[in-house]
């Protein structure tokens, strides 16, 4: 079971009621640590990271408005690439919330908070909807957004990156973009060894002189009515020359079967089980641990 699929299934438990629910990171040391992009509300600092039962130094915790990503090279698409490449993470999580106040914004209600601030419109892009990244629907801007990072030339094919819907109401997760299946099908076959030969090895083209072009002399569609009356017919096409080796086939992906590197044992005393919170309701008291 990979990291993922052991932390749905660790959630959905507790939701459940399983008070036994909880993950041992130990045993996922070569998928953490975490990058998590979410929404700005403050409803959520009661969630992370005890909702995905991590400890806090295995989370990188990254924020904006509507857990929004505009493009493969946006300022928070910067941010998930250098904490790939500094921070080291291996595995990124888009998870976006039920009653998202962003989703019900439109380009007039904008304006009118914008207005509000004191903000005119002159002041303001000309396309709100676009500059901001409002949405209307959560789980397709889930979908977006992890297009975006996977579609994303700073962020290297080895990551998975995962797409989750958190029910602010009851604190489970559901499972919206799987990042280890996006991962397997995106995978790029490996090419041949020494790469593949410039167009100088193939051999160069030939200079092109006009004049040594030559045309034949009958109409179009002569040969084809003169087979008919007895006039020989066309020879075979020459047959195709190969220029270069065809690519590998890569091996199939078998079903179950982890892309990821085998998960190494735990260290004895080490397997600490980081238990998940019960169920969250507005109002309640929140019991970390």
């Amino acid at each position: 079971m990979k990291l993922f699929e052991a932390i749905i299934d660790a959630n959905h438990r507790a939701v459940a009621g399983d008070a036994s629910a909880g993950l041992h990171p130990s045993e996922y040391a070569d998928s953490l640590p975490v990058i998590a992009l979410t929404c700005i509300d403050p409803r959520l600092n009661a969630f992370f990271p005890n909702v995905l039962a991590l400890p806090a130094e295995q989370f990188i915790w990254l924020r904006n408005a509507g857990n929004i990503i505009t493009s493969p090279l946006s300022s928070t698409m910067r941010s998930l690439a250098l904490a790939c490449a500094v921070k080291g993470g291996r595995e990124i999580a888009i998870i976006g919330h039920t009653d998202c106040q962003v989703a019900k914004m439109t380009a007039s209600v904008l304006l009118d908070r914008f207005k509000d601030l004191g903000i005119d419109r002159h002041k303001l892009p000309s396309n709100l909807s676009e500059f901001f990244g409002v949405f209307g629907s959560e789980r397709q801007n889930l979908i977006k957004a992890c297009d975006f990072v996977r579609g994303s030339p700073l962020i290297g094919p080895k990551i998975p990156v995962h797409g989750l819907l958190l029910d602010i109401e009851t604190g489970k997760l559901e499972w919206v973009v799987n990042g280890y299946e996006t991962w397997a099908n995106s995978a790029l076959p490996p090419e041949p060894a020494g790469g593949f030969p410039e167009l100088g090895v193939l051999g160069g083209f030939k200079d092109f002189v006009m004049g040594e072009m030559k045309f034949p002399h009958g109409k179009i569609g002569d040969s084809a009515a003169n087979i008919g009356e007895g006039a020989a017919p066309l020879p075979p096409p020459n047959p195709p020359t190969a220029l270069t080796p065809p690519r590998p086939v890569p091996p199939p992906v078998v079903p179950g079967q982890s892309p990821l590197p085998p998960i190494q044992p735990a260290a004895p005393g080490r397997r600490l089980k980081v238990p998940l919170p019960p169920p969250i309701r507005p109002g309640s008291n929140f019991r970390r641990g």
